[in-house]
């Protein structure tokens, strides 16, 4: 009787998401709102008179292939980390977040080429909602970085050795996020240029 009870404790644990994985999908589930309200704000204001447009800048395109390649090496790296190849885990976790930073690099370098251009802040039309919606992915990117971070020193750290699955899925399920987001951005921006 006590197994019973103790089998049907452990598939009712099995069964409900980690408190960490639910924060990540309610946070998630924000920024979606923010975003589809920011792009939402943007369509409707760019039929307003004095409404300036913009070329995409060719960095974006790098950045976009970037952030791609990225997402296959954060998946690659928990494959790896469910393997217990750890060596090949932090590499690869290491490699997603150098390329986040290159991809944050090459989105300021489209903002630069954009604010050259005409393309200000100060403004009226495109240039508010593309630095501020571009930006805002760019700072999600920067904690995806920071993450990244913090799990590769973890596995590093020679007194912690945990083979927990939850923080390498959360931070991989919140890169491959960003990701999309940035899909979904670039795709709106070259629609709506």
């Amino acid at each position: 009787m006590t197994r019973s009870l103790e089998l049907n404790r452990v598939a009712d644990q099995n069964k409900k998401i980690h408190p960490h994985k639910f924060i990540l999908w309610v946070g998630i589930g924000s920024i979606i709102m923010m975003f589809a309200g920011l792009t939402s704000a943007y369509i409707v204001k760019r039929e307003q008179p004095g409404w300036t447009s913009y070329t995409t800048p060719i960095a974006f395109y790098y950045s976009t292939s970037i952030i791609l390649i990225s997402s296959l090496t954060i998946f690659l790296a928990g494959k790896s980390f469910r393997e217990r190849r750890m060596i090949r885990y932090r590499k690869l976790v290491l490699a997603t977040a150098f390329m986040g930073l290159t991809f944050m690099f090459l989105q300021w370098l489209g903002f630069r080429h954009l604010w050259e251009s005409g393309i200000t802040f100060h403004g009226s039309g495109a240039g508010q909602f593309f630095y501020i919606i571009a930006g805002l992915h760019a700072l999600h990117v920067f904690g995806g970085v920071i993450a990244l971070f913090v799990v590769y020193f973890r596995a590093r750290n020679a007194r912690i050795r945990s083979y927990n699955t939850v923080p390498v899925e959360v931070v991989s399920t919140y890169w491959h996020f960003v990701d999309l987001l940035w899909i979904y951005l670039f795709i709106f921006f070259l629609m709506v240029q």
